[in-house]
């Protein structure tokens, strides 16, 4: 996405530039090429895609318990809900918010217990190594669980 931004940016300073020079001279202005769209990017031009492991024991559901391999731009991998997945981890970096990042230490959370549920991520996520554990021991993770469904799974899966 950023780099559609600058190749409009660029476009645009270079029609301005074009602009200015025809209107000096009145010769009549050159067409401008259109920006090519994300998904019109030659793929080895793309950025590496996320790749994660993620591994959950205690759900409650035997088929969500175990380790699972996710890829994304493309996507790919074991994980049972991968396009959902990509598609979430997605809608977070556009947001500019970290699911990986821990509950801050000086966070009130409440006194809730969301189940034994345990999950681990590792990996790459926009370019960073990703380590993340997480659990269901109090309202802060639970949250944070939430956030990172359906990488993670949610109630019922």
């Amino acid at each position: 996405m950023l780099r559609l931004r600058l190749l409009v940016l660029g476009v645009a300073a270079s029609a301005a530039l074009v602009g200015t020079s025809a209107a000096a001279t009145g010769a009549p202005l050159a067409p401008v090429p259109l920006p090519l769209t994300e998904e019109a990017w030659p793929q080895e031009a793309a950025a590496p895609g996320d790749q994660l492991t993620v591994s959950v024991a205690g759900s409650g559901a035997a088929a969500a318990d175990g380790t699972y391999r996710l890829t994304c731009r493309p996507v790919g991998g074991t994980h049972q809900r991968a396009r959902a997945a990509c598609d979430r981890l997605a809608e977070l970096a556009r947001e500019s918010r970290d699911p990986f990042a821990p509950v801050r230490r000086d966070a009130v959370c409440t006194m809730q217990y969301g189940g034994p549920a345990t999950a681990r991520v590792t990996g790459t996520w926009q370019g960073r190594a990703v380590d993340a554990a997480f659990d269901k021991k109090n309202g802060c993770e639970i949250s944070r669980w939430r956030t990172l469904e359906p990488v993670l799974p949610g109630a019922g899966e």
